[in-house]
């Protein structure tokens, strides 16, 4: 009996926020074991579904890091790493775009099918919705940094994906972009979750890693920090708290918030109905970052 109270207390707390996000869009950033686990994987997309079902609008977006590194190592490529992103070839971009499109995002989607819920998955193999300009970088001494065919986003097709949204279906974006020419880029799917929630004036963005939101001590589990400003993340940031592989992500989220976006967070996806807690519950168990 006590179980069936809990479980009937947690919808009545849920009630306020599937309300309060009804028809609002959601952009969800995958990454991490999420994408590498199957398992893992179909119950996130669980929630997803429920999200929808309840009529929140989600949009996904994801990467592909691990999965592409495995299989340039079976194409016999080494990864080069400049300034911490993939050199990109014409061949390592052939490559990215395979796995990103075929071995992901293809069964996301017909998972979500699976599930019930309708889904299109769009990519450079298809309708993308991603226009990017390459990065250009210089050294110290004013020297320019050859990244390959690696890109930034600068557009987003937010009219396509309003309206995938609003018919019920849930857009699936691969991040390899095009370019204004014909060409093609690979991007950060970080940066990309970021440009895309401000380009759809989304009400959250949701990125899931496989880090239980933002430490004040790296190397302190216990400093997990539950809500951020702007200004303390940008302190952070210059202080060297926010380093490596957070850097990105709380990059991503700034810029969200800057294009009019709600609230950014950054969760573990390894916690069962972790988006799900988040969203939906009162206190959830990320770090959330407002204006």
């Amino acid at each position: 009996m006590e179980k069936a109270i809990e479980k009937a207390a947690a919808l009545v707390e849920a009630m306020e926020y599937i309300r309060r996000f009804r028809g609002r869009i959601v952009v969800v950033k995958l990454g991490g074991s999420i994408l590498d686990d199957e398992s893992l994987r179909r119950k996130l997309l669980t929630d997803v579904v429920f999200m929808a079902t309840v009529g929140m609008q989600p949009i996904l977006v994801h990467g592909g890091g691990k999965a592409i590194t495995r299989a340039m190592a079976e194409a016999g490529l080494e990864p080069v790493w400049v300034q911490g992103r993939r050199y990109t070839d014409e061949r390592t971009l052939n490559i990215a775009e395979h796995t990103l499109v075929k071995k992901i995002n293809v069964p996301i989607c017909q998972t979500l099918q699976e599930l019930g819920c309708p889904a299109m998955g769009l990519h450079s193999l298809g309708s993308c919705v991603l226009l990017a300009e390459p990065i250009r970088r210089t050294d110290d001494q004013g020297r320019r940094i050859d990244l390959g065919l690696v890109g930034e986003a600068t557009e987003v097709n937010g009219s396509l994906l309003q309206a995938l949204c609003r018919a019920g279906v849930v857009p699936v974006i691969a991040t390899v972009a095009c370019t204004k020419t014909g060409g093609k880029l690979n991007v950060n799917a970080d940066g990309a979750a970021g440009k895309i929630a401000a380009a759809v004036q989304a009400e959250k963005l949701v990125v899931l890693s496989d880090t239980h939101g933002i430490r004040t001590d790296r190397d302190d589990p216990d400093s997990w920090v539950s809500s951020l400003n702007e200004p303390q993340i940008e302190q952070m940031i210059a202080e060297g708290v926010v380093t490596e592989g957070m850097r990105p992500k709380v990059e991503a989220c700034l810029v969200a918030l800057e294009g009019g976006v709600q609230k950014a967070h950054i969760i573990d996806g390894r916690i069962a109905h972790s988006l799900l807690l988040e969203i939906y519950t009162d206190k959830g168990i990320g770090t959330q970052i407002i204006r």
